[in-house]
């Protein structure tokens, strides 16, 4: 099994900056893919950022510019540095992993992080 665990969220104002971490732990051979996806009240859970093992990155049109995806692969860790935050990035964001184990992938969860942005 592998385990995610975040932190980083809170509240904040708008124009303001927020840094979340995920480290992954438990038995793989590798990580393959390290993400950071949000769920606002009454969306879909939508793509945030994305690293792949080789240090490619994906963003969503709507945070291209204000958050950078970062990973520590020493130390099986991903983050999300989040500057001038708007109120629309309100939501609950979720660490997803995709590791490998004896060739197979395995895709994880984390439990999610608060973040706010708000007056």
């Amino acid at each position: 099994q592998v385990q995610l665990v975040e932190s980083g969220g809170g509240l904040v104002q708008p124009g303001g900056s927020l840094r979340l971490s995920c480290t992954a732990s438990g038995t793989f051979t590798s990580i393959n893919t390290l993400g950071w996806y949000r769920q606002a009240p009454g969306k879909q859970r939508e793509l945030v950022a994305a690293i792949i093992g080789g240090g490619s990155t994906n963003y969503a049109d709507s945070v291209k510019g204000r958050f950078t995806i970062s990973r520590d692969n020493a130390k099986n860790t991903v983050y999300l540095q989040m500057d001038s935050l708007k109120p629309e990035d309100t939501a609950v964001y979720y660490c997803n992993a995709i590791v490998v184990r004896y060739g197979i992938s395995y895709n994880y969860w984390g439990q999610g992080t608060q973040v706010t942005v708000s007056v």
